[in-house]
């Protein structure tokens, strides 16, 4: 329960943190682009006095709130990316109870919440209890961003992490498990010409379709849940050319490493039997997420953190969260055998759409959940 104190701060400082909720959503951050928002980001926090606060290679704003270099860390996070690419300011208006922005919950509502916190940690000068701790407004958690905001912090603390916290998604729910994926970007490449007067030629659409076909024709391995899609499929010139030029983005993902491996196979075979004389195929990995399973001592801290928050969500959302996998931050240290969980902190639909939305009244709760979340850690 939080103390009246905590409880007034959160009040007297609710319009204050919907007005940055405001700002902050309205700035662009493609991921792999996301420059002017962790610089904002990091402006904010020094002005709060976040001594030490940087932005790393990966463009992850890093706090070490509380760290002497050597002791375990608690980490938590919230991502700084959405996946819509636009480089100007992002749409923003509000209808009824409701406020619309692409990436405005996800991520941007979350990762005000935690903002929130830090500020109070600051002015408090709160002393963490057992571990030092670590807050990160990561970078590419979206699509083609690969994890690599995640990937960073854990090559570069992942021995010393004790948890680690994405604050992703809403109050309803708490990913404990990794949904691992692979990307790849396939270009079918043939000579091509003129349609009718080399009619009977290969054509790179045709060869590209061949893929797509043998794709969806695959029986997923029965381990875990597997999947496997193509997203975008562009070539050709003209309406009368032979296609020199087709591509795809296809994955698949699963929660189990043994389908993972069975898949990758599969897809292998897939892009080599569309080789000939005539047709050249051409494969990238544009992603790789990995799944994995914590051993013993790592699964019962797991369960402590599930426990716990499962309590939070449950008193400030008002019904026990739900449990599963699913494909986030998280991936990266379960995947290295560090307990990790993800959840958040508000109410909305529309995620990956340019109709997403918060619920207004669910941000306050959700300012409350954040703050019993990261203050248990505290004395």
């Amino acid at each position: 329960m939080l103390s009246k104190n905590i409880q007034q701060y959160i009040e007297e400082h609710s319009q204050e943190t919907y007005d940055l909720l405001v700002t902050l959503a309205q700035i662009p951050s493609p991921s792999n682009h996301e420059e002017k928002r962790a610089e904002f980001i990091l402006d904010l926090l020094q002005s709060w006095g976040a001594e030490g606060a940087f932005i790393d290679e990966a463009l992850n704003v890093v706090y070490p709130y509380a760290d002497d270099g050597k002791q375990d860390l608690s980490v938590f996070m919230a991502h700084i990316d959405v996946v819509f690419p636009d480089t100007e300011p992002l749409p923003i208006r509000t209808e009824g109870d409701r406020l619309y922005c692409p990436g405005v919950g996800d991520d941007t509502a979350n990762l005000v919440a935690m903002l929130m916190v830090v500020r109070y940690l600051l002015q408090e000068k709160m002393t963490p209890k057992d571990t030092g701790i670590l807050f990160v407004a990561n970078s590419g958690e979206e699509g083609l961003g690969n994890l690599k905001g995640s990937r960073k912090i854990c090559e570069t603390y992942g021995r010393r992490i004790r948890r680690f916290y994405s604050f992703d998604g809403g109050l309803s729910g708490i990913v404990c498990g990794a949904v691992g994926s692979a990307r790849y970007k396939v270009t079918a490449h043939t000579a091509g010409g003129h349609s009718y007067g080399k009619f009977g030629a290969a054509n790179a659409i045709h060869a590209i379709s061949g893929i797509v076909n043998a794709i969806y024709a695959l029986q997923v391995p029965e381990y875990g849940r597997t999947t496997y899609n193509v997203g975008m499929i562009s070539g050709g010139t003209s309406v009368n050319s032979i296609a020199q030029q087709a591509e795809i983005l296809c994955e698949y993902r699963s929660d189990d490493p043994r389908s993972m491996a069975i898949m990758e196979e599969h897809f292998r075979k897939i892009f080599a039997g569309a080789q000939n004389e005539e047709v050249r195929i051409e494969t990238e990995l544009v992603g790789l997420r990995p799944c994995g399973s914590l051993q013993e001592d790592a699964r019962r801290e797991q369960e402590d953190m599930l426990r716990e928050a499962s309590a939070i969500l449950e008193e400030y959302g008002g019904a026990i969260p739900r449990t599963g996998s699913g494909s986030t931050d998280c991936n990266i240290p379960l995947s290295m055998n560090i307990p990790a969980i993800c959840y958040g902190f508000y109410r909305g639909q529309g995620a990956h759409t340019r109709e997403e939305y918060v619920e207004i009244p669910s941000l306050k709760t959700g300012y409350y959940a954040a703050f019993e979340s990261i203050l248990a850690f505290f004395a």
